[in-house]
Parts: structure tokens; C-alpha cells; sequence
């Protein structure tokens, strides 16, 4: 029937020539104030009957609402069965349309149990146990690969600059004072690990957060690969080895495992010895090369920078600025490492992160810069570019002060460089949980030592990833370093990116510092395609090398992320080899196959796991879109809509129960069920239904919350998914 002729009713005689009355649902016009009061008295079923025939016509203001009735499908008072639309023909030959549907879904009241609070309780308590890292010793987790970074950061940007090496440096690192305030913005709105990853899942989409993931992964693996390889080099430059260099490199990354099977709050204190150990030695090398400088006078200096001047004398301004510009591409290979710290945020103190990257960019400012102008005073030109370039600071140690400190800085290098894997390991295991958490990864990566609480199932297939790509590339230390610079400039770009687009999709999010627009775009638009450019520029195979390894860790988190998809297309591909093969085209063959009934079973199976919204009011338009969000990101067919409420603060929202009915008709694919729990709104209560329904609280998904939400994302551990 048509819907027109429902609206507006007005006596009991239309009310009665209605069929089958229960079958309707009548959606009643919007108390309007200021009006004739009967007029809202009468606007329910009820009210209709109640008004008769003698009640004042309505205003012209209150003549534009009218009850509207829509027919609601039949369904089983239980609610069994299933939503099967027969207007929608089956896209399978031998699998019913009815495989594409979920069953009806139900209203239910529930009370959360004393040991649900008790479960939220202890996952409060636990989280907050878990931010065991200060200042210090989050600064040193990311420090050993920062600030480790010059021993393969130096040869490669005096290769290229020559004389102009320090000017390069001292730019490049200043570059970071663009991102330091981004990434606080970032941190202080969403501090939840595994970020840049988490970052864009909570302001975009899934799939644009999967392929963040891809590139930060790939880097973490760089980061550890690079770090061991360049540490079994710069000891094999030094000492004859009785194995090839890549032998002591896969030792290396073997050690570091064990070492990370320690837990976070051991390595942590590894690292932060190790950290010591190599400011210590750069500080002692930056004295000793000063003492030497003095001694010696600008003698050296002054030939360097006359053999570099003859070299280029028949060259114009543009080619040295030119020369200049490589140079500060390659510098910022001297930064790597910075990505990694908000990786692993949900571990470091309240408050602690801009110190923590304060910590992290200061001495890299120093050290980079100071220490390549050492060089040029203390070292030949000659000796530099004939081989000296791979151990620069071993000789400019030798130079300085001789022998005993030449050895310390390359003990001092391997140690550091080894401290690097290690930071690539941790951070990989934060975004592999995260990962997990958010059904893009087997729940297998969550599993942990009870001791040590270290998650052993990421830590060995992150490091037998590091292997495969390691092995992939020959063992050559190059392929993987020109791969790292590229990954780690789209890595760094993420941060930017993912600010702009919480500006745009999340401005409500409360965060304590805010960033210039301006800063985040020359950041975006200026900087990092130009340095981005440049290293292309300077080496084209980069690109493919990149290329290469990021389609392959993409397409591996693509096919997790979307198993029942992909998993749909391998039974239809089966299905039509049947149907050919058994019964001719279009033919439908009933057969009791293994293969296509465990297609089945596991695609059934996999979309059953449970999905919660979290919703506030009753808005129609509002739940239709965050069923929508969950529709295209999430692989589930069970959607639960959860309402906390409180009697005395206006109970339950009068339309919430019959928009639930309404979705759950419009989504025939998933079951939208309606859980109404009278409690707070807090995050004990959250981490209570999280293990009342048996599911982590990132699977729970709520608006933005405005600034002054009394809790932060991170307290409340669901995720984002509208503004």
C-alpha cells in the first residue's frame, strides 16, 4: 500500500479500515510547543481513537506532521529464522540466497554483573600499570636507532655532499621541529599504540588505516634488518670474521629476540644502558676531536674545503645546490627512529612525550651536526672518498686520539646498532596487537609469556619476516637501506596526513596542543614530497625496491583484513567449476561437497564475531550511518547497538526501540540487535560489557566526543568512527 495513504489520520473510522493493524508501525509527528495541546495528546494509535470526530482541525503550522505508517516485514516472535529477501537473486548456483543473510535481530535489557565490574576493574588497573615508561627509557627504545643512525647515516650524505656534509645535516635535523608539534597534537587527542596506524583508524577508514599499517610494518622490519646488517658490516670493516657479514647479522637479530622475550620493562632498561653507553662515546669522541682541532688548527678544515671548492669550480651555483639538496635528503636517513615512538605511547607516562621527544631530537641536532664537522677538520678528503667514508667515525676516532678510541666507537657502533633491532621488534609487536585487536590478525598474535607478559607469537614472526625480506634481497645490505629511506619518509608522512584529516573528520577530539594549519600542510604539501623526490631522484631503483616490499606486506594485510571477501570470490569461482563441470551452465546441482560446505561453514563463522556502536540519542541518520561504517570496514554479520541510561537523567530515547526495528529490516545481512543497559557511561563500565559480550573494547564504536568528554579515547579503548 502506499505510504500516502496513511499519513494524516484522523478518526477511528480510517484507523479500522487499516488490514491487519499489527502489522504497521506508526511513527508519530513531533510534539510541536506552543499549540493546542490536544493536538499532541491525540497523536499516538491511541490518540486517534481518544480525539473524536468534534476535535478542532489543526493549524496550518501543525497540518504539515502526520502519522505515518509503514508496513514491518513478519517476523517470528522469537526472532528466529532469517532476513531472506526473495527479490534479490542469488549470485551463487548451487548456494541459496539465504546464505547472505543474518537473522532477525532482538531488544534486550541487561544488567551488567558484579563480575563484569570486576573484569572492567582489572582491565583499568592493568592499563594503568602498563604505562611503565618515563622520559628516559622511552626516550632510549627509540633513542638506540636515532641516534645509532649516523653510523650508516654519514657515509652515505659525505659520499654525495662532500663538503657541504655538515650544512646538510644541520638542516635535515631541523626539519623535525615541523613534526614535533604534530606528533603531540596527534598523541595528546588519540594516545593509543600503534600508531600512525591507530591514528588513521580512528579519524578514516579501515582500509586506508590497513595500508598505513603496510608501510609501518615495512618499516619496523627496515629498521631492525638495516640495523643489524650495518652492525655485522661495520665490525667486519674492523676485524676478519670468520663467516660472511650477513652470518653475524641473522646472530644479531637472534639475540635481540631472546632479549625482547623479556618483556617491555627489561628491554626498555637494556636499551637505556645501551643508550648510555653510546652518548658517552660520542660525547668522548666529540671532546677528543675538539682537543685535536685545537692542536691542530684549520689547517685540515681549510684543505678539505679548498679540494671540495677545485672540484667543483668548473660547476654552476645550481648544480652545488644541487649537491646540497641530495645531501639533505640523504641526511634525514640521520632521523630514523622517530616514527616509532608513538608506537608504543600507551606505554609511556601521562605527560611524558614531548620530553620524550625533546630527549630524542636535541642530541641528534648536536651529534649529526658536530660530529660531521669534526670529521672534515680531523680526516682527508682523499681518505674519506677512498674507502674511509663506511667507518667515518672509527677513524676520525683513530685521528683524534688513537687507537683505544678507535676500538670503543666501534664496539660502541655495534652495540647501538644492535639496540636498533631491538626498537624495531618492540614497536612491531605494539602494532601487531593492535592489529589483532582490530580482527585484521589472528587473535594467535595476542598470546603471551605469563612471565614476562612478551607477545612471543608476534616477536618470532616479525623476526622470521625480517628474515624473508632479508634473505628476499641477497643478504645485501644496499637493497634493504635504499628500501628503508623511502618507507620511512611515506611513514613520517602519515603523521601530517593523519592530523589534517582528524581536523577535518574529528575536530571535536580534545587534545591539548594544536597545531599551526600552516605547519601541518608545509609539512604535508612542501617537505615531504620534496625530500621524497629527491631521494628518487637519487637513486630510481629506491622506488622499486620500495614498491616491491610494499606491495607485498599490503597484500598480505589485505587478504587478512578481508578474508570472507576474498573467501566469497574462491567458493563462486568454485561454484561455476561445478556447476559447469556437473550440470551445465546456470544448473543447479545439489551435492554434499566437503569443499564448498567448509567454504561455507568458515565464511558463516567468520562473520558471525560481534561488532558494538555505542549511541547516545535516537537519530535515525546517525545509526544508519554507523551501521554503514561498520557494513564497509568491519567483516561481521552481528552488530549490537548499545545504549547506557540512567532512569533519573530521561531514561531511554522514545524512538531508539523502533529505529533498531527499522535498521535491522534495512540491513538484511546483518543482525542489529538492541542492548539497553541502565549504568554510566564510563570506561569501567565499557571494559565491563566488553567482557560481558566476550569481545576486546576496540570492537565497541562511538561518535567523536566533544571537549568536555570527560574521558580520553585511550581510558575508554573503543575506537572513532564519526564526527
Amino acid at each position: 500500500m502506499e505510504p500516502s495513504r496513511f499519513r494524516g489520520i484522523e478518526d477511528d473510522s480510517q484507523w479500522d479500515t487499516l488490514e491487519h493493524p499489527g502489522e504497521w508501525i506508526a511513527i508519530e509527528p513531533p510534539v510541536v510547543h506552543g499549540h493546542d495541546s490536544s493536538r499532541a495528546e491525540g497523536s499516538g494509535s491511541g490518540g486517534l481513537r481518544a480525539r473524536g470526530v468534534n476535535a478542532p482541525p489543526p493549524t496550518f503550522s501543525d497540518s504539515q506532521f502526520g502519522i505515518i505508517l509503514r508496513r514491518q516485514r513478519c517476523r517470528p516472535p522469537d526472532n528466529s529464522g532469517l532476513k531472506n529477501y526473495t527479490g534479490i537473486p542469488s549470485r551463487f548456483i548451487n548456494l541459496p540466497n539465504s546464505f547472505e543473510f543474518a537473522g532477525w535481530g532482538s531488544i534486550h535489557h541487561i544488567k551488567l554483573t558484579t563480575a563484569d565490574h570486576d573484569a572492567g576493574e582489572r582491565a583499568i588497573e592493568k592499563q594503568k600499570k602498563g604505562k611503565i615508561l618515563g622520559q628516559f627509557t622511552a626516550a632510549a627504545l627509540a633513542g638506540n636507532a636515532v641516534l645509532g643512525s649516523v653510523f650508516y647515516a654519514f657515509p652515505a650524505v659525505i659520499v654525495v655532499a662532500g663538503i657541504y656534509s655538515p650544512i646538510c645535516l644541520f638542516i635535515a635535523t631541523l626539519v623535525i621541529f615541523l613534526w614535533r608539534p604534530i606528533m603531540q597534537e596527534l598523541v595528546s587527542a588519540l594516545p593509543i599504540n600503534g600508531a600512525p596506524y591507530t591514528h588513521l583508524l580512528n579519524v578514516s577508514t579501515k582500509g586506508l588505516a590497513v595500508v598505513g599499517a603496510s608501510l609501518l610494518m615495512l618499516d619496523f622490519v627496515a629498521t631492525s634488518i638495516v640495523s643489524s646488517a650495518t652492525a655485522a658490516t661495520y665490525l667486519a670493516a674492523e676485524v676478519v670474521l670468520p663467516f660472511p657479514s650477513w652470518v653475524l647479522a641473522v646472530m644479531v637479530l637472534g639475540l635481540f629476540t631472546m632479549v625482547s622475550l623479556s618483556g617491555v620493562r627489561e628491554s626498555a632498561r637494556i636499551a637505556l644502558l645501551v643508550l648510555s653507553l653510546h652518548v658517552l662515546t660520542m660525547t668522548s669522541l666529540i671532546i677528543a676531536g675538539i682537543v685535536n682541532w685545537a692542536r691542530a688548527g684549520n689547517g685540515r678544515l681549510k684543505e678539505n674545503w679548498s679540494q671540495g671548492m677545485a672540484e667543483h669550480s668548473q660547476t654552476s651555483v645550481s648544480s652545488i645546490m644541487k649537491q646540497v639538496y641530495f645531501g639533505i635528503c640523504l641526511g634525514m636517513l640521520g632521523l630514523t627512529g622517530f616514527e616509532c615512538t608513538p608506537s608504543y605511547i600507551g606505554r609511556i607516562k601521562d605527560g611524558r612525550f614531548p620530553a620524550v621527544l625533546r630527549n630524542l631530537h636535541l642530541p641528534a641536532i648536536v651529534f649529526n651536526t658536530v660530529l660531521m664537522l669534526l670529521v672534515l677538520a680531523t680526516i682527508p678528503l682523499d681518505v674519506i672518498k677512498n674507502g674511509g667514508a663506511a667507518n667515518v667515525l672509527s677513524v676520525l676516532g683513530q685521528m683524534a686520539a688513537g687507537r683505544w678510541l678507535r676500538v670503543w666507537v666501534v664496539v660502541d657502533a655495534f652495540i647501538v646498532l644492535c639496540g636498533g633491532v631491538l626498537t624495531g621488534i618492540l614497536s612491531a609487536c605494539e602494532l601487531l596487537e593492535q592489529l589483532s585487536h582490530h580482527r585484521v590478525l589472528p587473535k594467535a598474535f595476542l598470546r603471551v609469556i605469563p612471565k614476562t607478559n612478551a607477545p612471543y607469537v608476534s616477536i618470532f614472526c616479525f623476526v622470521a619476516t625480517c628474515g624473508v625480506i632479508y634473505a628476499s634481497a641477497g643478504a645485501n645490505l644496499g637493497v634493504i637501506s635504499e628500501m628503508f629511506s623511502l618507507v620511512w619518509l611515506c611513514v613520517m608522512t602519515l603523521f601530517p596526513l593523519s592530523l589534517l584529516i582528524l581536523r577535518f573528520n574529528r575536530g571535536r577530539l580534545r587534545r591539548q596542543d594544536k597545531t599551526r594549519l600552516s605547519i601541518i600542510l608545509f609539512a604535508l604539501l612542501i617537505v615531504s614530497p620534496v625530500v621524497l623526490a629527491g631521494n628518487i631522484a637519487l637513486n630510481p631503483k629506491t622506488a622499486g625496491y620500495f614498491a616491491i616490499y610494499e606491495i607485498c606486506v599490503l597484500s598480505l594485510l589485505v587478504v587478512t583484513q578481508n578474508k570472507v571477501a576474498i573467501l566469497r570470490w574462491v567458493y563462486w569461482i568454485y561454484d561455476q567449476w561445478y556447476g559447469f563441470a556437473n550440470g551445465g551452465r546456470g544448473t543447479a546441482v545439489i551435492s554434499p561437497q566437503r569443499t564448498g560446505t567448509g567454504l561455507v561453514k568458515l565464511m558463516t563463522k567468520l562473520r558471525k564475531q560481534t561488532v558494538c556502536i555505542c549511541v547516545n540519542g535516537d537519530e535515525i541518520n546517525l545509526l544508519f550511518h554507523m551501521i554503514l561504517y561498520v557494513q564497509k570496514n568491519e567483516e561481521t554479520s552481528h552488530v549490537k547497538i548499545i545504549h547506557f541510561y540512567q532512569a533519573e537523567k530521561g531514561g531511554i530515547p522514545s524512538e531508539l526501540e523502533a529505529n533498531a526495528k527499522i535498521l535491522d529490516e534495512a540491513f538484511p545481512e546483518i543482525t542489529v540487535d538492541l542492548l539497553l543497559i541502565e549504568d554510566t557511561f564510563e570506561p569501567r563500565t565499557v571494559r565491563a560489557l566488553a567482557h560481558h559480550l566476550d569481545i576486546p573494547p576496540s570492537l565497541i564504536f562511538m561518535t567523536c566526543p566533544g571537549p568536555d568528554f570527560p574521558w580520553t579515547v585511550d581510558e575508554l579503548g573503543t575506537r572513532v568512527i564519526l564526527l
